[in-house]
């Protein structure tokens, strides 16, 4: 059995964030509307959530990359982060994972395998266990209840890259469908092409907002994202993952067409980067 695995075994009875980090609530947090969640773009595929408690999630944390020109100061003001949610391993969605880690105690929501990988390549090994560590068909409840996570495929790659010639295998790719009680129910896509079986997601629960991918090149693009978007029947969708390189050629406006074309009553928000809205 491998080594990572027996430390895992051996750390079933970890427990969540250590009392250092449970800190009050920030300024920046304790802002949101009471009883609201509230949604911040930090660019590319980075978001970050508050719960209707003040509880903080991340997704794929790439917080300083080219699109948020501000991400430095960023990463340096958020004192606060309960758990951190990653797709999966490519730098630009692990991102300021390990730094924001570090400095809040956040807590690693990903797969066994991709987890693994990411403790290899710094993440903090006593805050990644069995508790937010899961696979595909299965579903976390975390935070006391106030959270559930189920994680589900995606249609990609995942790499996790710890040094210039350490590259190490991530697992598969993913998405996450994260429910917040008495809030919202978000489907993170993840970085995905299309495919048929994303149908089944509000099979099992109707998705209120849906963040999808729609640059094309490694990922869907404006028409077969909005053809993802008539298999999910979100209530809101939110295009990511666009525009911050050159070969990240899709549009919100292009998207905005093909959704046009697709019919459904799905709405569209375009978010601006640091701009946090309340769902």
């Amino acid at each position: 059995m491998h080594a990572r695995t027996l430390a895992l075994l051996s750390a079933l009875s970890l427990s969540f964030i250590p009392a250092a980090h449970a800190a009050e609530p920030t300024k920046e947090v304790a802002a949101h509307v009471a009883g609201k969640t509230q949604l911040n773009w930090y660019g590319h595929a980075a978001f970050k959530l508050v719960t209707p408690n003040g509880k903080v999630l991340l997704i794929d944390p790439w917080l300083q990359n080219p699109s948020n020109k501000n991400g430095a100061d960023d990463v340096a003001k958020l004192e606060k982060a309960d758990l951190i949610l990653i797709t999966h391993g490519h730098f630009d969605h692990v991102g300021n994972a390990v730094e924001i880690a570090k400095k809040t105690g956040a807590k690693l929501v990903a797969t066994f395998d991709l987890g693994n990988a990411l403790v290899g390549a710094g993440y903090p090994k006593d805050q990644f266990g069995f508790d937010t560590g899961g696979n595909f068909g299965g579903e976390l409840t975390l935070l006391d209840g106030e959270v559930k996570v189920a994680f589900i495929p995606a249609v990609h790659g995942s790499t996790v890259a710890a040094g210039d010639n350490d590259v190490r295998q991530g697992g598969s790719p993913g998405g996450f469908l994260i429910t917040i009680k008495n809030g919202p129910a978000i489907f993170h896509t993840g970085d995905t092409d299309l495919f048929s079986d994303m149908a089944l997601v509000a099979k099992f629960h109707k998705v209120d907002v849906m963040l999808a991918c729609i640059g094309d090149h490694f990922t869907m693009g404006p028409a077969r994202a909005a053809a993802a978007v008539a298999l999910v029947k979100p209530s809101l969708v939110v295009p990511m993952h666009f525009g911050t390189f050159p070969v990240l050629t899709g549009t919100v406006d292009a998207f905005t067409k093909e959704l046009k074309k697709v019919g459904g009553a799905t709405k569209l928000k375009e978010l601006k980067i640091d701009e946090p809205i309340e769902l």
